[in-house]
């Protein structure tokens, strides 16, 4: 069973080369290692060719989605294993991917998580890569969805599904996401292996942090949902999740009238404190990690979280329903009466 090493990349070789000697360290030395120049205007292509990969480059920007595309259309693997450019594949995370599929055969696809200890410094950063390690070592083994970040799928299947959705996300979004979806509407298991994990290296500030969660997660995440008609339960989707948002969203009201009506005051903070309740787990991992004073910064910047996450699904829910009235009223509009009708009195 061969696997094919996937890597896309864009302006950014100083993370590729670690995250190529990383691979070069776990695999084994016939796997073939492939990484698709997006378009890069640095020295993305030549770092890549330095360590040996196979380097093959895209005449425009176009996204990680067709960029993972291209690379799986020349890959020559059964098993096509999707790495991000900035994540350091741990030991033996190599090893184990190829032991998940040997022994499950009916397995369509397979993803791990960021480790706990990122390498970028900085409240927001730390915040961020370890929230989505917490997420998913918290996550349903049996997973609805996918990631690409560090993920491996049969190459029969990917290709049965179409890949990646390259015409509708031409930048990073939920391209995975979207791809699991499908993988799971076809009937194939995805499996949510915790014991597979890759250093994150991206250092994130908070315009970053909330540019992307708005604009290349909630947002679509929230069209993708509404369109399938079903919401998942795990991952960020949790009902612990969705009640925090809720929570928050409360909680702010509240907060807003109480101006008025001061005792609103206490329903408000009520509502906090069931936030902190449904979340005291993450909290404590926080303060596990860095201390007190760290978990204070980043419940505050989980609280944001929620507030915007709620108020994105909110705004493309009115506007998804809005396009349905549109759509129903013009389709069921009066009819032009036929010339030729008589109308009885």
């Amino acid at each position: 069973m061969r696997v094919s090493i996937i890597v896309p990349a864009y302006n950014n070789s100083r993370d590729l080369s670690e995250c190529l000697s990383a691979l070069r360290e776990s695999a084994r030395d016939d796997t073939e290692i492939i990484v698709v120049d997006d378009a890069s205007t640095d020295e993305t292509a030549f770092t890549a060719a330095a360590t040996g990969a196979l380097v093959l480059r895209l005449a425009k920007n176009s996204g990680p989605a067709a960029a993972r595309n291209y690379g799986a259309h020349h890959a020559r693997g059964e098993i096509l294993l999707f790495i991000d450019a900035d994540v350091v594949l741990a030991a033996g995370a190599f090893q184990r991917i190829e032991k998940v599929f040997r022994e499950q055969p009916n397995l369509a696809a397979v993803f791990g998580s960021y480790d706990a200890r990122p390498k970028a410094l900085g409240v927001v950063s730390q915040y961020r890569n370890l929230l989505h390690h917490f997420v998913h070592q918290n996550g349903d083994p049996d997973a609805t969805t996918f990631w690409a970040g560090c993920g491996a799928i049969r190459r029969s299947l990917f290709e049965a599904v179409g890949g990646f959705d390259e015409k509708q996300f031409p930048r990073p979004s939920i391209e995975d996401i979207e791809l699991g979806y499908r993988l799971r509407k076809a009937g194939h298991r995805i499996l949510l292996d915790k014991s597979i994990q890759g250093k994150h290296l991206k250092r994130w500030n908070l315009f970053s942090l909330i540019r992307t969660d708005l604009l290349r997660r909630a947002i679509p995440w929230s069209r993708l949902i509404l369109e399938n008609g079903k919401v998942p339960a795990d991952l960020n989707l949790k009902w612990g999740q969705k009640t925090s948002v809720a929570l928050v969203a409360t909680a702010g009201v509240l907060l807003s009238l109480s101006v008025f009506w001061p005792k609103l005051l206490v329903l408000s903070a009520a509502a906090l404190l069931g936030v902190f309740l449904a979340n005291r787990k993450l909290y404590k991992f926080f303060i596990r990690q860095n201390g007190l004073f760290f978990a204070v910064a980043c419940i505050s910047l989980h609280l944001l979280y929620f507030l915007y996450s709620g108020l994105s699904y909110l705004y493309v829910w009115l506007n998804f329903h809005s396009r349905r009235i549109v759509t129903i009223q013009t389709s069921s509009g009066p009819q032009r009466r036929s010339p030729h009708t008589r109308i009885e009195r």
